[in-house]
């Protein structure tokens, strides 16, 4: 008797590989999560159709070609999980990202509207010291400074001793 093999058998097994292989070194770009829900779904369909006829008819087919396909539709079930997963995760992450900037478009445009200008309230600031003032001979000076991280950036004014009074 003359055994052949399920038609899904290399095909379904080859795109479970490629689909399993791209969901897991492609997870880091996004465009790439549609390819293995692609070929899982496409690898799927063909290994359900292949053990369908074999169940069909399992005298004409050997047995190790419906243990590949076995194999194939675990791979292609497990590269179209994770490429789901993937593009959820996407969603979710893209919609969270998208809704903190439309609030802060909202809150500009608003601030535009009203014709109210932003200005920042230095004296709130916890980073804000104290003008100083010293004397030097005839001339005062003025320091503003502010720390910004570790560094120091400093304003310096003079202005004549007898203007100050």
């Amino acid at each position: 008797m003359s055994y052949n093999k399920l038609p899904a058998d290399p095909t379904a097994m080859i795109l479970g590989i490629i689909g399993l292989v791209i969901a897991l070194a492609g997870c880091c770009c996004g465009i790439f999560a549609v390819v293995p829900l692609v070929l899982g779904i496409i690898g799927l369909v063909m290994c359900n159709k292949s053990l369908r006829e074999y169940h069909s008819n399992p005298d004409v087919y050997t047995p190790q070609s419906k243990s590949n396909v076995s194999t194939a539709k675990v791979l292609n079930l497990i590269a179209l999980i994770l490429g789901a997963a993937m593009i959820i995760g996407y969603i979710v992450y893209f919609a969270f990202y998208g809704v903190m900037a439309s609030q802060m478009f909202k809150d500009v445009y608003e601030i535009q509207r009203n014709g109210d200008d932003y200005h920042y309230e230095w004296d709130s600031d916890s980073l804000y010291h104290d003008e100083e003032t010293y004397e030097y001979g005839n001339d005062t000076i003025s320091i503003d400074s502010i720390r910004i991280d570790d560094g120091e950036i400093i304003e310096v004014e003079t202005a004549p001793l007898d203007s100050i009074n």
